[in-house]
């Protein structure tokens, strides 16, 4: 993920128009399914996507029914508790770090040689696996 494209529309659906003809794919972001299928953000997989469009709701209304009903792909922060949502920083912070990390691994493990032919260095994108003792406390 090289450059982020940020550009301001007058109206949803002029958005779309834009996004439609541009071939973005877009994903919504909603605790509740509005009449679509719905995923956990965890479980979708953003590296198939050379163009998305993620839409955020604000925090009063949430996502409109039009956004819902265009888009492509509606996910979900899976939350426990008594909490239904985030406010808007939050989740869209959330619902960014796992779009960003997924592309990263998916760039670093197809990462390009240098010049002398060596593969780079890839960004670290995950945590390191637990060391084996400490799977062994957790028993």
């Amino acid at each position: 993920m090289k450059w982020t494209f940020v550009k301001r529309f007058d109206s949803t659906a002029a958005c779309y128009e834009y996004l439609e003809k541009n071939n973005f794919t877009s994903v919504v972001t909603s605790p509740h399914v509005k009449g679509k299928t719905s995923i956990f953000l965890h479980e979708g997989d953003y590296t198939v996507f050379p163009k998305l469009a993620v839409w955020f709701g604000n925090e009063g209304t949430g996502i409109s029914d039009l956004a819902v009903e265009r888009s492509d792909m509606c996910v979900s922060i899976p939350m426990f508790g008594m909490i239904e949502s985030l406010n808007l920083g939050t989740s869209s912070g959330i619902v960014l770090y796992e779009v960003a990390k997924q592309r990263r691994a998916y760039q670093s493990k197809y990462a390009m040689r240098n010049r002398r032919g060596e593969r780079a260095m890839p960004l670290p994108t995950e945590l390191p696996p637990k060391p084996a003792f400490a799977k062994a406390r957790k028993s």
